[in-house]
């Protein structure tokens, strides 16, 4: 997946190496954010606010994340924290306006009730490079 988000910003006319260099652009598969090899909604959370905190000390405007839900749960694909992750997520950018981001859900490689559940909680959907939308499917807590 990163190979491919480089290849898509590099052909998009990105300088992904300067980008990186000035702390621009971060792209990473690391499992950092797992705790013996388990998804824990809390660290992950905490690791995102570290990141965001860090962007606008830097000097930037803000923090546009996005990450793989098949990736962000490990390897073991136990999504049973997945909705206290997304609502966590959902409650941190409401309340933070300089985040913004989004969640990939792909249909093809996750089972059918972890994308059902993430479609629960967000109140957008992006459907590709030019299609976004209000989320029918959200439910507020």
């Amino acid at each position: 997946m990163v190979a491919g988000i480089r290849a898509y910003l590099t052909s998009s006319g990105i300088n992904v190496t300067h980008a990186i260099e000035q702390k621009r652009l971060i792209l990473s598969s690391g499992h950092d954010h797992l705790i013996d090899g388990a998804f824990d909604p809390r660290r992950m959370l905490e690791m995102l606010k570290q990141t965001h905190d860090e962007a606008l000390k830097d000097g930037h405007a803000g923090l546009w994340a996005s990450g793989d839900m098949a990736w962000e749960f490990g390897p073991a694909g136990d999504f049973a924290a997945l909705v206290e992750y997304e609502r966590g997520l959902e409650a941190f950018f409401q309340t933070h306006p300089t985040i913004s981001g989004i969640c990939q859900y792909h249909a093809d490689v996750l089972p059918e009730a972890v994308v059902r559940n993430g479609l629960a909680v967000h109140r957008a959907l992006y459907i590709n490079e030019t299609l976004s939308r209000p989320n029918p499917e959200y439910r507020a807590v």
